[in-house]
């Protein structure tokens, strides 16, 4: 399995995470591993396990509707055989929340890829918005 696999899968991640804006997680969800899976999403903690990663996806894909993914900004991407990872700012445009407006965010996002059968599945996502320097009190809790 080649790197340009790999792009697909990240492109097919991409135009999945679209459709998370308006609030279809399943594209995205379908992309994911099945075993030894983990999620870290801006809206709770990090989850372990397919069962709950896929409802920690549901219930995110309920904060967003009428969006876009707007842009990716790779950082860093590596790529071995059987393991790959990219770090990328997504940015996007979406209504959240209860909220009428369509808001634009970005969020700071490591995705983990490993090969399974031949094909490329996501086994880790860490997402939050921290896409700018912050003070060091921005660790401390409020």
């Amino acid at each position: 399995m080649s790197s340009s696999d790999l792009e697909q899968v990240i492109e097919q991640n991409h135009r999945a995470l679209d459709a998370f804006t308006k609030g279809d997680p399943e594209p995205l969800k379908s992309l994911y591993s099945r075993s030894d899976v983990s999620l870290a999403n801006p809206f709770g903690p990090p989850v372990r396990g397919w069962d709950d990663v896929a409802s920690t996806m549901e219930r995110a894909a309920l904060n967003y509707r009428d969006g876009e993914a707007t842009a990716f900004e790779r950082v860093s991407a590596y790529c071995t055989p059987e393991l790959a990872y990219i770090v990328e700012v997504e940015r996007f445009r979406s209504k959240v929340g209860g909220d009428d407006e369509t808001a634009q965010f970005a969020l700071r996002v490591t995705t983990v890829f490993r090969r399974e059968d031949g094909d490329w599945r996501i086994v880790h996502r860490h997402a939050d918005p921290i896409t700018s320097r912050r003070p060091p009190e921005s660790v401390l809790p409020q």
